[in-house]
């Protein structure tokens, strides 16, 4: 969700809608048709997801905790040079549930390029991995879209349940070359909603004025440059192939 002083039409990505957010501001909105959805369907669609779920309640934890601890244990015991890399030939297209933006097709479906015969919980992990990447990728192409049409973005305000995930946030990061600031608050739904009750009990003046005194920044992750960079150029290539080629196989098969 990103707000311009003028409208600014992007293709295939939702709006411009005026004081739809920010009074006085143009709101465009992007999304992708799933994300906490498809990481649940990964993760529970696995032949060890049960598995992982009892170990998370015997632990007293999450499977997404559980999974990033296997991802960096992965990491060092291959000795790859960044956790990334671990998935380095595999490869996810996270349509199952159409695009949204900036392709607007409900019509495709996502993809998988690269299975071994392995249903073990690493295996899991690095599907886990890839998965998460792909929606990294997807917000990337979202913001590429919007860069182009106008918008200058630079620094992504997560919020919601994938920001609690710190693999999530630091892909995103990493894929989309952003900032990505967290809120100190990471209610979000809970602290609009205290705004909005604050303009109305007249507090204070304006929804802006809520804005500026009831928000404050929590972390922020830096994207990683260099050779994670790099690697995620050439992902973000694949990301790109992957629907041309589930084009070319709905024309072979037309």
């Amino acid at each position: 969700m990103a707000v311009s002083r003028e409208p600014r039409f992007v293709p295939g990505v939702w709006g411009p809608y005026q004081s739809a957010m920010v009074p006085g501001m143009w709101l465009t909105e992007g999304g992708q048709s799933a994300t906490g959805a498809l990481i649940d369907h990964t993760i529970h669609g696995h032949a060890r997801g049960a598995e992982l779920a009892a170990e998370a309640k015997a632990r007293g934890t999450t499977v997404y905790a559980l999974l990033n601890e296997r991802v960096a244990q992965l990491a060092a015991d291959r000795g790859v040079a960044f956790p990334a890399e671990l998935v380095r030939d595999l490869h996810v297209l996270p349509d199952h549930h159409g695009n949204r933006s900036p392709r607007a097709n409900p019509t495709l479906r996502g993809m998988v390029s690269g299975l071994a015969l392995d249903d073990s919980l690493d295996a899991l992990a690095l599907l886990y991995l890839a998965t998460i990447q792909a929606l990294a990728h997807g917000t990337k192409h979202v913001l590429d879209a919007m860069n182009a049409a106008g918008h200058r973005i630079d620094t992504l305000i997560a919020c919601g349940g994938d920001a609690k995930n710190p693999l999530f946030v630091r892909e995103h990061a990493d894929v989309t070359g952003c900032r990505v600031v967290l809120p100190a608050e990471a209610e979000a739904v809970v602290l609009g909603s205290a705004m909005l009750g604050a303009v109305a009990a007249g507090d204070v003046p304006s929804v802006v004025a809520a804005m500026g005194a009831m928000s404050r920044q929590g972390s922020v992750i830096d994207p990683t440059r260099g050779a994670v960079a790099a690697f995620h150029a050439k992902k973000h290539q694949v990301f790109l192939r992957m629907h041309g080629d589930q084009l070319a196989y709905r024309a072979l098969m037309a």
